[in-house]
């Protein structure tokens, strides 16, 4: 039994096994390795060797893709992935079990909300008509559901005594009135400070002066409104799916996985409970936090190429 070997040497010879004896091609290697690379973070944050998993390890990594939102089609291709790892391991004999034999997908055809693509929320934002009033409150409310993954609820509440967009954080109350920092990246950052020059023009009511987001009647605009505002853009640009500010937090949570960041981080930032383990900030801390969203959300990617054009 080879089951004392660095992880980092299986996986290259898991690499090997999978070009030269399955004859797979590149891109289709490549995504095997993005998907056990998933796995590898998130037993490393539980200080889990690969081959010392367990299938209860492996079903906690499961319900965290459930967890996170993540389509059953992709759950059940990185867990396909999974079982091709743990065959390997059996095959070049660094396990005698295999963990993942008894590792059930997710049923495909389970209703999830819609996940948007990059190009669709840029269409959707790029239609706002800039010349209202409501014009940029609405490009922030979009940009700031899609760039920090929030519930509408926490939208609607959000405060200004609550941003620290110096530091690059702003604060939020989710489910349980448990607080929360979540990174917000530099666009959306950009797009409040734009958005808080227009909102000098919304008249105000006592007591509602902190809240970010302001309604006509000048209180923090509702979670009605919101979804209306989603629904108006989609039917202007001829959208076929049917979405609402959740499928925002979706795209989000969706998006950096397929970008790679970290499961727990996207946990964190989701202010989802992490399932297995009592309290997740304990494995990460709020740097790591900002550094995974900045490096793997793409809207950052996109936006720090342009600052490279602009320079």
């Amino acid at each position: 039994m080879k089951s004392k070997e660095n992880p980092d040497d299986i996986l290259r010879k898991y690499k090997v096994y999978l070009k030269l004896e399955k004859s797979l091609s590149d891109n289709t290697v490549n995504a095997y390795l993005a998907d056990i690379h998933k796995l590898y973070q998130f037993l490393a944050e539980e200080q889990i060797r690969p081959q010392d998993a367990t299938l209860e390890n492996l079903e906690t990594f499961s319900a965290t893709l459930r967890d996170l939102g993540i389509q059953p089609r992709s759950q059940a291709r990185i867990l396909s992935g999974i079982r091709s790892f743990y065959h390997y391991l059996i095959l070049d004999d660094y396990l005698e079990a295999d963990p993942s034999e008894l590792l059930e997908s997710p049923q495909v055809g389970l209703h999830l909300p819609e996940v948007l693509t990059i190009e669709e929320i840029d269409n959707l934002i790029e239609s706002i008509d800039l010349s209202t009033k409501e014009g940029q409150r609405n490009r922030t409310i979009l940009e700031t559901l899609y760039s920090c993954g929030l519930r509408v609820s926490e939208l609607c509440n959000l405060k200004i005594s609550d941003l620290y967009l110096e530091e690059g954080f702003i604060k939020v109350e989710g489910k349980g009135n448990k607080q929360r920092l979540i990174p917000i990246s530099p666009r959306a950052i950009r797009e409040l400070q734009l958005y808080f020059i227009d909102r000098n023009q919304f008249s105000i009511k006592k007591d509602y002066e902190d809240y970010v987001f302001i309604s006509k009647r000048g209180t923090n605009i509702s979670r009605i409104m919101v979804f209306h505002i989603i629904k108006t853009l989609a039917e202007a640009i001829g959208m076929k799916k049917t979405i609402s500010p959740h499928t925002f937090r979706h795209s989000f949570a969706t998006h950096l996985l397929e970008g790679g960041a970290n499961l727990r981080a996207i946990q964190c930032m989701l202010g989802h409970e992490s399932i297995g383990t009592t309290e997740i900030y304990t494995h990460i801390d709020k740097s790591r936090l900002r550094s995974e969203i900045i490096e793997h959300h793409p809207r950052n990617k996109i936006f720090r190429e342009k600052d490279k054009q602009d320079i």
